[in-house]
């Protein structure tokens, strides 16, 4: 009897651990089955991927029918491992595609119950996914706070601090007096300087091609044309004196006005030297109307010289060029506050100058400006303004703007593209004597992988900028 009791035991266990076994095992190929249709989805991604880089802009897998299509995976000693059900769509403006989403199921062959599902971003990297993005030497001052990674194909003396990886293209470079470096260093490393954040500074890396950079100007004057978007020609009346004023509204509309004459101060940058005559500064203006930013196609495009500022709601692009006239290469100004209706990545704001993008001398002393502004063949910056009885009267702004010489703080959030050297304060060697006492940088990740109709590319390469599962 005391034998039947144990070998019911024992039959009771054994009957047990084999049963947890079994389910173990079930649970193990569950798992497999599992990763294996991540994998497979993976694969569809990645099939897709060569596909495009071989017929661009095919959005049928090559059958010129709707989708879902389907991907054979196949393990070259074992089968077919599974499938991936593949949907495609594209992003477009002005009915142009920007970038092209591609969801991809994947299904496993040894376990089918199990589905994954990634989602891949395709298109050119943005400027967007940089801080700032510049094709020169550049120094940044101790005032400077920036966030997102900052670019440089020349030197770059670092006094600021930074929060991400602050690159040059370059191994060694001039830098002397104008860029802080006292005694001159005929060979300074890449990157140098007194900021914190020295073990994120990268050099030599690969430079960023500014001319693959450049979008088509002559393009973008024929999307906003004849694509659906808004195109403003030149205005009349001497170069010095006409434009366009645009102030966005946070209802999705921006009033167009048509500058008529403006003030001339005196200015300085480091790139032209001295400019006796700046005309800057908005002195008549006439209203041309308010007009809602077409949904189809958010592209302004105005042959003039801009001057900008407002509320943006949506995501558009502001281009100031004369694609047809070489002897003129407008401006754009940021007269204003640029900011955005709404943060979590649906409002983006984009601005394009033939010339430069400048900040203008009755810019507010604590401006926030949201947006990618990019001087791809000018420069970005504020120009060096005084009213100082040290500088001749001819050089002068004047007891009407001498106020405006010295303003508090800039705050920028999302990209700066410039190919000559940026700068927003100017130093004496002890202090700030024109432009901004304190700045604040910090790039928009979101606009980095959704940006702004036709924001210029810092690559001329494809990839996947956006890959998660859903």
């Amino acid at each position: 009897m005391l034998v039947v009791a144990f070998m019911g035991i024992f039959l009771l266990i054994l009957g047990t651990i084999t049963s947890y076994t079994f389910e173990q095992a079930k649970y193990g190929r569950a798992l497999y089955g599992r990763e294996q249709a991540l994998a497979i989805a993976e694969a569809g991604l990645e099939y897709y991927r060569w596909f495009l880089a071989h017929n661009p802009n095919d959005l049928t897998n090559g059958t010129g029918g709707p989708g879902p299509y389907t991907y054979s995976v196949s393990d070259p000693e074992g089968g077919e491992l599974g499938s991936a059900s593949l949907s495609v769509t594209s992003n477009s403006a002005c009915g142009i595609i920007q970038s092209i989403d591609i969801t991809s199921q994947g299904t496993s062959n040894l376990n089918p119950v199990f589905k994954r599902t990634l989602f891949g971003r395709y298109m050119r990297q943005s400027v967007a996914a940089y801080s700032y993005l510049l094709n020169s030497n550049v120094w940044a001052g101790p005032d400077r706070n920036i966030t997102g990674p900052y670019h440089s194909n020349g030197g770059i003396r670092m006094d600021g601090t930074n929060n991400s990886d602050v690159s040059s293209a370059v191994s060694t470079w001039l830098c002397d007096g104008n860029y802080n470096c006292s005694p001159t260093q005929s060979n300074a490393p890449g990157v140098l300087g007194s900021g914190s954040g020295s073990a994120l500074w990268k050099y030599p890396i690969g430079s960023v091609d500014f001319s693959g950079m450049a979008t088509s100007l002559t393009n973008l004057k024929t999307y906003a044309q004849g694509g659906g978007g808004m195109y403003y020609a030149s205005s009349t009346g001497s170069v010095n004196s006409r434009g366009y004023h645009l102030i966005f509204k946070s209802n999705g509309t921006v009033d167009i006005y048509r500058v008529t004459s403006t003030n001339s101060v005196p200015s300085y940058n480091s790139q032209t030297g001295w400019n006796l005559t700046e005309y800057s500064i908005i002195k008549t203006q006439t209203l041309l109307g308010n007009y809602t930013v077409p949904s189809s196609c958010r592209l302004i495009f105005l042959e003039d010289r801009v001057w900008v500022e407002g509320v943006v709601k949506d995501k558009v692009t502001l281009v100031a060029a004369t694609p047809g006239d070489t002897a003129t290469t407008p401006d754009i100004y940021l007269l204003n506050n640029i900011t955005y209706v709404a943060q979590g990545g649906t409002s983006g704001f984009t601005a394009i100058a033939e010339g430069n993008i400048l900040i203008s001398l009755n810019a507010p002393t604590t401006m926030e400006i949201h947006g990618v502004f990019s001087a791809h063949s000018g420069r970005y910056g504020r120009n060096f303004y005084t009213n100082s009885s040290s500088y001749p009267s001819n050089k002068r702004v004047g007891s009407s703007w001498s106020s405006y010489v010295l303003r508090n703080q800039l705050t920028t959030v999302g990209t700066v593209v410039s190919n000559y050297r940026t700068g927003t304060a100017w130093s004496d060697g002890s202090s700030t004597v024109s432009g901004f006492q304190s700045r604040v940088d910090a790039y928009d990740q979101l606009q980095a992988t959704d940006p702004p109709p036709f924001t210029p590319a810092a690559s001329t390469d494809y990839s996947y900028v956006l890959w998660r599962e859903q």
